[in-house]
């Protein structure tokens, strides 16, 4: 089928052509546009939407396929980003001569696009500070603190797709950017002319290893003196964590790990795995598998920059993921025991575990809007969580989640609790004895037509359920209006009886619809009580995803 192409459509096109800097990126869209001119419909379709408006910058910075274009990660795209970034700090009162310090993982193009971003800074009279090789996200925020800079930023696309790429903001506070100061940063971005006007100076200092030693001791030392008899598996499912990793847990007493080796080295394809991601299905079997010919104790695993943390135990049906809200309460308990005086918090599609474990040992509590450009800025955070397997464990040094970290403080607590002659599993068990099971579940719906999303939530504003899951809806919070005391976001939260809850939101970096499910079973006398209370739990959340699904009509 052809098609007649849209002039103004190729204007654009060849508009860009004429201040794309990237040759690869020139032929690229250079072989669109010919298909276009010969009239080919799906040429057509793929360049309208590279021009169909311009990636959007927001608190998460941006992140999309990479590709030409405005509507994809590119070199245009990310040098205007930076000159934007640069206009707001000197705006903002930022000094000249003032560092901003980058870091990239190993996707593709990350190294080229950091490359960029120094260039613009130094350009824009800034000091360019950039991580010596691909590295995690969290050192990256550490380095911010611990050189004083006026910002950071971070070229990575965390977890998402091979074809993708992003770049994160951060500000001299260490944590990521929130409103206003996202709109100001595009506002800066949208009034940036031709990229070969913008000036540009050298690639800025190279960092020397030595940031990289200070970070990694500083993790290290979180763990206290203890048990370290622990056999573990670890990946990077192909991502940057693995070195940093190793050090740490070599530093901290640890034996070695077994690597997943199909895993082990940084590779931008991330071959072996659908989603380079822990939490999707399938990609932890070759660590479990590992595990299971090595007799290994834990499970460990990061997602490709190493913000997360991911992890595994044994059971009696085989190797099993811990939710991310499990890990939390592990995580959680541990600090509150340690005697770690200050605030808890996780964000709202987390579990309320943790207020309760706060409230037992007498400290405050506080719950946020999703990501951890929030969940940092608690009042006297201590410990904070969101159950996509982002943990902070020392927000002194990190204001953000940070994957290695958390790993040490899961290798200290199931060294500990071997040296007991016990499991992570029982110390969940304890919990739950104590406090009530809560069992947490989500419904993630991936779609290729982001208005199905908006659908979806129309649908349940316009027609709010009354009961899901056999339990009566007892409130309905629209946190697009702000109920529940926080800054609106597009989200609806229900709480239901018997202290479960639904919360429903578009996802902030994937194109998916994510319900969160809460269930709470109390768990009863009998030595199989856990065991009974986890049955019952399971039947709840299946109802619950059922109903969701038929309210959202998805």
């Amino acid at each position: 089928m052809s098609t007649a192409p849209d002039p103004i459509l190729i204007d654009r096109a060849r508009a860009w052509l004429a201040d794309d800097p990237d040759a690869e990126t020139r032929a690229e869209l250079e072989r669109v546009v010919a298909a276009v001119d010969d009239g080919d419909a799906e040429a057509a379709a793929d360049l309208a939407d590279r021009f169909d408006g311009t990636l959007e910058f927001g608190t998460a910075g941006l992140r999309g396929a990479l590709g030409a274009g405005p509507n994809r990660m590119n070199r245009v795209v990310v040098t205007r980003a930076a000159a934007g970034l640069a206009a707001y700090l000197r705006d903002e009162g930022a000094r000249p001569g003032s560092s901003v310090v980058i870091g990239y993982d190993a996707r593709f193009n990350s190294d080229v696009f950091a490359r960029d971003t120094a260039e613009v800074m130094t350009g824009a009279g800034f000091k360019a500070l950039v991580m010596p090789r691909p590295l995690p996200t969290p050192l990256l925020a550490f380095a911010i603190r611990e050189l004083g800079c006026v910002a950071g930023v971070m070229v990575t696309a965390s977890h998402n797709p091979p074809e993708d790429n992003g770049y994160k903001v951060y500000l001299g506070d260490g944590s990521q950017i929130v409103p206003p100061a996202d709109s100001g940063i595009a506002e800066r971005i949208a009034a940036v002319g031709a990229v070969a006007d913008v000036p540009r100076g050298d690639a800025g200092r190279v960092l020397e290893d030595e940031i990289v030693d200070r970070y990694l001791d500083t993790v290290a030392d979180l763990a206290a003196d203890g048990p370290r008899d622990l056999r573990t598996v670890y990946t990077p499912l192909h991502g940057v964590g693995g070195t940093s990793v190793l050090q740490v847990l070599e530093t901290a007493g640890f034996e070695a790990p077994s690597v997943v080796e199909e895993q082990e080295q940084p590779d931008p394809r991330f071959p072996t795995v659908a989603f380079p991601n822990p939490e999707e299905a399938g990609a932890m079997d070759l660590a479990m598998a590992l595990a299971e010919r090595t007799g290994a104790d834990l499970v460990v695993a990061n997602d490709p920059d190493a913000d997360r943390c991911a992890a595994a135990v044994p059971g009696p049906h085989g190797w099993r993921m811990l939710r991310g809200d499990e890990v939390g309460a592990l995580l959680g308990h541990h600090l509150l025991a340690s005697g770690k005086q200050g605030t808890y918090a996780c964000s709202i599609v987390s579990s309320s575990l943790l207020g309760k474990l706060a409230a037992a040992h007498g400290q405050p509590y506080a719950e946020t809007l999703t990501g951890f450009k929030w969940i940092a800025r608690a009042e006297g955070l201590v410990f904070g969580y969101e159950e996509a397997l982002g943990y902070c464990v020392d927000p002194e040094h990190v204001k953000d989640k940070d994957g290695v970290s958390a790993l040490l403080l899961l290798c200290e607590i199931a060294a500990g609790a071997k040296a007991e002659g016990r499991t992570l599993v029982d110390v969940l068990d304890d919990l739950a004895r104590e406090h009530g099971l809560h069992a947490t579940d989500q419904l993630s719906v991936r779609v290729t037509d982001l208005a199905e999303i908006a659908r979806a939530m129309e649908a349940l504003r316009r027609t709010p359920p009354t009961s899901l899951g056999g339990l009566a809806v007892e409130q309905v919070d629209d946190l697009a209006e702000g109920d529940g005391g926080l800054p609106p976001t597009d989200g609806l939260r229900y709480r239901l009886a018997d202290g479960a809850r639904v919360i429903v939101r578009p996802s902030g970096t994937e194109p998916k619809l994510k319900c969160y499910l809460e269930v709470v079973v109390p768990v009863g006398p009998e030595e199989d009580g856990v065991e009974a209370a986890r049955i019952a739990a399971a039947g709840r959340l299946d109802a619950l995803k059922a109903d969701v699904k038929a309210a959202a009509g998805i």
